[in-house]
């Protein structure tokens, strides 16, 4: 038995990959069903491949030399070439073999059989009926020219070309504001508009001011990028560039970008906006204080009436001293922040906000009307982001873990649940990469982050989440059954879910592991007992005398009795979630437990500003 190199080498053999669909095709091919003649040679030594797009003209006759169809007008045809992706389009099988073969201007006749052209079993090209399939055919093709295309839809009806790279990555989008310099061709290169004079084009991307399909086109530039965009008919809806796009079955568009202004739809319903009025410095995103920072702005407050008073200026009415904060704290209205978290070092934009994320919840300036939109133009002067914990020792890393602990419980005690728990969490992330060297360090390490659980527990409860608080508390006890403090939080949690006989396993643990906690163990367990009578009481009152109602009598009770218990069991919330430990540990101050939102990893509002740089679920790099 011969074994192969591999195998005796005792390494897998590599899996092959699946042929694909042309690959297939190509194997029906056989000696002398495709000929080529060479009628005119073509320019340089690279031929097209997979990726490029191929434009060319072809004329098809038969072996007598009458003409079946041609691109060519002088052959009665448009005068349009014909715009394939090699790879991507359906092509007939003599052509997807042949055109590989090809220099740039050369003109070959293919001769092929039937089943190399529309006769084809299973061909993916359909022809008319009074096409000769059947007939062995001449196809004459000129190879115009061909380049890797950049493939903006996926039906191929918007394609790019690019002629000159630009600068940078970032790309405009919905609702940006775009400069560019653009002209426009039919098929056959008759020209349509042009605007390459005085000011370059100005339109904001979203509001259909030029064709669908040139929107895709842009959308994938970049800064000072040159290129041609190919677009078929469906993508050609009527603008003001063009507000005549009827009979054109493709336009080919020459664009210069030359700048677009950002503009962010942060919460993705248009009413808080970032629009960008000076460039900073740096790649967007990655050079924004997404994390945590200290931040250094100065900015301008205005009420966007005709007006356009100022109602606050850092460099007139604090002798031009800069506002410096730390973000992820509350300091400052939440649209404030979003806006200067995608902000890049230097850059200017004017921010116009809501009332709900501007002074609604925040302390309003004395001249600021209740309930008014505001207006903010903010200079983001720099940042400086958290001290990095690489390289630092055990007692250092703790002292900053205790600083930011010590934050997050500031902001537990003003009721900002989601803040301070996202500030737990960071330090739980910085965690994961901590070992400590001694018993000792061991033991501060798992107290802390133990601790650390607990707060996140404490926050979740008042967040109504209970289900994610007995899974936080169970990180706790899972290590350690006996861990008192976490059995008081789990069991609060488990009477807040309704689950009232595993809250009272843990009342009774804690009795049982810590004679300390007996009196705080017997209050919790009354506390259960009281829950648990008056849950009963409802139900008895809802289903009293359920039977005896008229058929439409029950819903309307059990509607109205479901309205009364609402507001109970709200405000029973409040009342049973009390805890006898420390202010700092324990965080039982009442707040309000409906807020969600911002990023979950770097700060508790991400969601929206995912949703303001575009991406619905994604990760910061």
């Amino acid at each position: 038995m011969v074994l192969d190199e591999d195998t005796a080498q005792g390494v897998a053999p590599q899996k092959k990959k699946p042929p694909t669909e042309d690959e297939k095709r190509r194997k029906k091919i056989v000696p002398g069903s495709l000929m080529k003649a060479l009628m005119r040679p073509g320019g340089g030594d690279s031929t097209p491949s997979d990726g490029d797009q191929v434009i060319y003209h072809c004329t098809v006759r038969t072996l007598d030399g009458v003409v079946v169809e041609s691109t060519r007008s002088e052959s009665g045809g448009k005068g349009i070439p014909i715009r394939h992706v090699l790879g991507k389009s359906k092509m007939i099988l003599g052509l997807l073999e042949g055109i590989p073969t090809m220099l740039k201007g050369e003109v070959a006749m293919f001769k092929m059989k039937p089943q190399l052209h529309y006769a084809e079993d299973d061909c993916p090209v359909s022809i008319s009926n009074n096409f000769p399939k059947d007939d062995e055919l001449h196809f004459e093709i000129e190879m115009i020219d061909f380049f890797k295309a950049k493939v903006v839809s996926d039906d191929l009806g918007v394609v790019k070309k690019v002629m000159n790279e630009g600068q940078g990555w970032e790309s405009p989008r919905e609702p940006y504001e775009v400069k560019a310099w653009i002209s426009a061709k039919k098929g056959d290169g008759k020209l349509i508009m042009s605007h390459l004079e005085g000011e370059p084009y100005f339109f904001t991307l979203g509001k259909l001011e030029v064709p669908k399909g040139l929107e895709m086109g842009v959308g994938t530039m970049t800064r000072g990028e040159k290129a041609v965009i190919y677009v078929t008919s469906q993508y050609l809806t009527q603008s003001p560039l063009i507000p005549m796009v009827d009979g054109f079955e493709e336009v080919h568009f020459e664009v210069e970008l030359v700048h677009f202004i950002q503009v962010r739809d942060m919460l993705g319903d248009g009413r808080l906006i970032k629009r960008r009025i000076h460039d900073g410095k740096g790649d967007f995103p990655m050079d924004c204080p997404l994390h945590d920072s200290l931040l250094r702005v100065h900015y301008k407050g205005m009420l966007p009436d005709e007006e356009n008073r100022v109602f606050y200026d850092t460099r007139v009415d604090t002798n031009g001293q800069a506002l410096e904060f730390s973000s992820g704290e509350g300091l400052v209205p939440e649209g404030f922040e979003m806006s200067v978290r995608l902000m890049l070092p230097g850059e200017i934009a004017l921010v116009t906000c809501p009332p709900d994320y501007a002074y609604d919840k925040f302390p309003r300036p004395a001249n600021v009307p209740e309930g008014a939109h505001v207006v903010w133009e903010i200079e983001l002067l720099g940042f400086e982001m958290p001290k990095d914990w690489t390289g630092l020792n055990f007692k250092s890393i703790m002292d900053e873990a205790e600083k930011i602990r010590h934050t997050g419980n500031r902001l537990f005690k003003d009721g900002k649940f989601e803040l301070a728990k996202a500030k737990y969490e960071k330090v739980l992330r910085e965690f994961n990469h901590v070992n400590p060297q001694d018993d000792d360090e061991g033991k501060e390490f798992v107290n802390t982050r133990n601790l650390l659980h607990l707060n996140v527990a404490a926050c979740q409860l008042k967040m109504g989440e209970s289900r994610k608080s007995i899974e936080t508390c169970n990180k706790v006890l899972d290590a350690n059954p006996a861990h008192v403090k976490a059995l008081y939080r789990r069991g609060m949690a488990y009477m807040a879910a309704g689950d009232f006989e595993e809250a009272r396993g843990d009342f009774k643990m804690m009795k049982k592991v810590d004679e300390s906690s007996e009196a705080d163990a017997t209050a919790a367990l009354l506390k259960v007992q009281q829950k648990e009578q008056e849950v009963e009481r409802k139900a008895r009152k809802q289903f009293k005398g359920l039977f005896d109602k008229k058929p439409g009598e029950i819903a309307d009770v059990r509607e109205a009795e479901e309205d009364h218990n609402t507001g109970e069991n709200q405000n029973n919330v409040d009342k049973d979630d009390s805890d006898t430990e420390s202010s700092e540990e324990s965080h039982e101050a009442a707040a309000d437990a409906g807020r969600r939102g911002w990023f979950s990893l770097f700060w508790p509002t991400g969601r929206r500003l995912f949703s303001g740089l575009g991406l619905q679920r994604c990760s910061i790099l």
